[in-house]
């Protein structure tokens, strides 16, 4: 697993092969999608023998595509944009109007994915990326079986990336499963989530395991607890319609939360060959007690937000007045777990989930608190300032590590006080623009898929919260909006920890 971002000084260029993003006219492809294969476009990571098809309902041909996303990427590399390597890219869009769920469309991709191959030299291998609904998930993958799109030969391939969510609870996630291995088999599905995209995601690997004083301090006899928290600072946004049915359960916590916990928890795999590592990850989430229904009254905590003001002193509206949500909303914008694990690494040790909207600030971290040093032998010390030993993995903003230890405060009397070692990839590596995607869509064109998700792997995260939905489903919240916006989060969030006589980090953020 590279410490550097993709480059072509040591990353080789992608094989031949076409993308075709169902949805290309959507959010997610202007945001996200092209402006990630700009950037690989500029460190030259993608084959002279690449080409885009962008499919959607719009009635546009391939200059208006290529105009419309040109603007859209300006706005979104912002001072990466760079004119060469836009013509290098926009020559590759193709556009195609269509309707998704009628074969027509799919026997008219056929013809011109075979016109591609043609003139680009795509070789039949091709990239199926859905950003779309995950309704249209099952109907997308068995038109594109009927037409033989999916069919693989000896000497091409063909992978299907899909979006988030997968399901909406154990049931959904399994049907959805078995929808796509209809047509897929499993070798064939990318199940992307883009919090794996983030270096330091992926560096908690290579940090654990090729450093020799981290893995031995890495279990219960050294780590008193694990916090993981990803915060967003902004509201519901045009998400309103599709957020009121799901909640930040299950937003987060089975796609990215569980993922993190799956990292942090894991075995040393034998290799970084992604059913290795993946095989570990699940074995970690089959070591996590699911809350039992007496548990989730008191190991996990929901809230929603009401009107508040936030650190930059904008007045916000509350949940309950986002377009699209009911104005009697009990869905709850921020969820807390305590988790814990039957193994012999873990066993003992808590792990606190939190996530939630309209939090004081976008920060997601991982924080691995070790156990309290004996202080017999400071006990004529100052140890006023002196706090347990903590090692924090910062993904967003500013990704990086830190380690905070005691260390004696200069003076002629012994006193104790906490210092800080930070470590930013931007200082240290360069801070090269990314979107979170590159690396992710880079891995499926060579068909690594350490970093997306097995079916196992859905299904488990589902088995975990599946007794917290059931709750929750049961005793609707009454005491909703119970945090404002630009906090932290309701009170229970904190005393979560409080009962166990401990404390979230407080998280300072730059002005």
């Amino acid at each position: 697993m590279p410490t550097q971002r993709l480059s072509a000084e040591t990353t080789p260029p992608a094989p031949p092969n076409a993308m075709i993003i169902f949805g290309a006219a959507g959010d997610l492809t202007k945001r996200k999608l092209i402006p990630a294969l700009f950037h690989l476009c500029h460190g030259n990571l993608l084959p002279d023998t690449f080409a885009v098809v962008g499919l959607d309902r719009l009635e546009m041909d391939d200059t208006a595509f290529q105009a419309m996303m040109a603007e859209e990427v300006k706005r979104n590399v912002g001072s990466a944009w760079d004119a060469d390597t836009w013509a290098r890219l926009c020559e590759r869009l193709h556009y195609m109007q269509g309707n998704i769920t009628d074969q027509a469309t799919y026997i008219e991709l056929c013809e011109r994915l075979s016109g591609i191959d043609a003139d680009r030299g795509t070789d039949g291998n091709y990239l199926f990326y859905l950003a779309v609904p995950p309704s249209l998930f099952g109907d997308i993958t068995r038109l594109l079986g009927a037409v033989g799109l999916t069919a693989e030969c000896e000497n091409d391939w063909r992978r299907v990336i899909i979006e988030k969510p997968f399901g909406i609870d154990l049931d959904s996630a399994k049907v959805l499963n078995r929808m796509l291995h209809e047509t897929l088999d499993e070798d064939q599905i990318y199940r992307i989530d883009h919090y794996l995209g983030k270096e330091t995601v992926q560096n908690i690997m290579v940090f654990r395991f090729s450093n020799g004083f981290i893995e031995p301090l890495w279990n219960r006899q050294h780590i008193d607890h694990v916090q993981i928290t990803v915060a967003e600072s902004v509201g519901v946004e045009h998400r309103g319609p599709y957020y009121d049915t799901a909640g930040a359960l299950r937003d987060m916590i089975p796609n990215h939360l569980l993922v993190l916990l799956g990292f942090l928890g894991m075995e040393p795999p034998n290799s970084f060959d992604s059913q290795a590592v993946r095989d570990e990850i699940n074995k970690v989430l089959d070591a996590v007690h699911p809350l039992t229904p007496e548990q989730v009254l008191t190991n996990a905590v929901r809230g929603q937000y009401g009107e508040g003001v936030m650190p930059n002193g904008e007045k916000v509206p509350a949940y309950r007045s986002s377009p699209g949500v009911d104005p009697n909303s009990r869905t709850e914008t921020f969820a807390a777990l305590k988790l814990t694990m039957d193994n012999w690494r873990w066993a003992g040790v808590p792990f606190y989930l939190r996530t939630g909207k309209r939090l004081t600030a976008q920060y997601t971290e991982v924080v691995i608190q070790f156990k309290r040093a004996p202080k017999i032998m400071f006990k004529d010390a100052d140890t006023a300032q002196m706090n347990p030993d903590m090692l924090v993995l910062r993904i967003q903003p500013n990704e990086g590590i830190q380690m905070s230890f005691g260390a004696k405060i200069p003076g002629p009397r012994m006193r104790v006080g906490t210092v800080n070692m930070d470590f930013c990839y931007a200082d240290y590596f360069g801070n090269a623009p990314a979107t979170g995607y590159e690396t992710l869509i880079y891995d499926c064109m060579n068909g690594d898929a350490t970093l997306f998700k097995h079916a196992d792997t859905v299904e488990k995260g589902w088995e975990i919260v599946e007794s917290v939905q059931d709750v929750w489903s049961a005793l609707p919240a009454r005491d909703f909006p119970n945090y404002a916006a630009g906090t932290w989060g309701p009170p229970a969030a904190g005393d979560l920890l409080k009962n166990d006589g401990r404390l979230w980090r407080r998280i300072t953020t730059p002005e």
